[in-house]
């Protein structure tokens, strides 16, 4: 079962002059998701260019057809009934370094894997993004959510990010209109609002020249820190930004539930605001977890816990 859009034919006709058969109907999205849950896509497709991004969402805005950008998968929920209208899964990665006098700024696609970006820029003896090692999704998400870790977030290295404005095109945002805070930014406030939401293209990061072992030595020191602290498997990441002076799993464990488990999901026991996909969850497994912890906090502790993840697609029915 799949939440339906109502579609003109003549808004698909065009998707496909422009993407011919790589637009596919009705295609199932567990597998692109890191949780490994949720249902189908009513109109997907694999954009592996930005240009080719801005043209598919500039074709469903214009056609007034809902879309949905997906990078890693990671840091959403996809509903089991699935997603209406238009998913876009961004691959565009185009890559280039160009030196200022003081550092080195990196112009890099949204679709870039964050943590494969951070190992090239290791490997060029540029710092500033080794707190990424290891940090799942895309760059664009990255910039939308100010993904972070041990310390770090991408408002300490973002200069400007190229953004597609609905019915406007191209502009650029420098750092300070992104009005970042923590796991949060212009864009990530647009979530769950109903809406044609503005799209990441491209953005430019600030690095600086460090040698290449003390690089690797300390993003080495982030790896271990991530596999002695986080659980493996299929998860969706961090379930819930820390609310302030605590830590979400910190509060999860206290309430009782590491190991909690519903269906084919359950609540990890290595850091509590893990949730993972045994191996046959559904997305309403996950989100009863969701529920289960977010109400025992609350009793327990007077704490209102807010997601760190999207909730995509169509839950109402549920």
């Amino acid at each position: 079962m799949s939440v339906r859009t109502s579609i003109r034919v003549s808004a698909i006709q065009e998707l496909q002059a422009a993407f011919a058969d790589r637009l596919k109907l009705d295609e199932p999205l567990a597998r692109y998701t890191s949780a490994r849950v949720g249902g189908e896509a009513q109109l997907f497709l694999v954009v592996n260019s930005a240009a080719e991004l801005e043209t598919a969402v500039t074709i469903a805005y214009q056609k007034r057809i809902p879309y949905t950008l997906l990078g890693g998968g990671s840091n959403i929920l996809v509903s089991d009934y699935g997603v209406g209208g238009l998913v876009i899964m961004n691959k565009a990665k185009a890559l280039n370094f160009r030196h200022t006098g003081a550092g080195v700024i990196c112009t890099v696609e949204s679709g870039m894997n964050l943590s494969s970006l951070a190992r090239q820029c290791i490997g060029k003896g540029l710092g500033g993004l080794e707190w990424a090692i290891g940090v799942p999704g895309t760059v664009g998400g990255a910039v939308v959510g100010n993904s972070g870790a041990h310390g770090s977030d991408m408002n300490s290295q973002l200069r400007a990010a190229v953004i597609w404005e609905p019915g406007r095109g191209q502009r650029i945002y420098s750092n300070n209109e992104m009005n970042y805070a923590y796991r949060d930014s212009v864009l990530k406030q647009e979530q769950g609002r109903d809406l044609s939401r503005r799209v990441v293209l491209s953005a430019e990061l600030e690095l600086t020249p460090e040698p290449v072992d003390v690089l690797i030595a300390r993003a080495d020191g982030f790896t271990a820190h991530r596999k002695q602290t986080q659980p493996g498997g299929a998860t969706v990441g961090s379930m819930f930004k820390n609310p302030e002076n605590y830590y979400a799993g910190y509060l999860i464990d206290a309430a009782g539930l590491k190991g909690f488990s519903v269906g084919g999901a359950h609540i990890s026991e290595k850091h509590a605001n893990f949730f993972v996909n045994d191996g046959n969850a559904t997305a309403e497994d996950i989100r009863s977890l969701i529920a289960e912890a977010w109400n025992s906090v609350r009793e327990q502790f007077g704490v209102e816990l807010e997601l760190e993840v999207e909730l995509v697609g169509d839950w109402e029915f549920e």
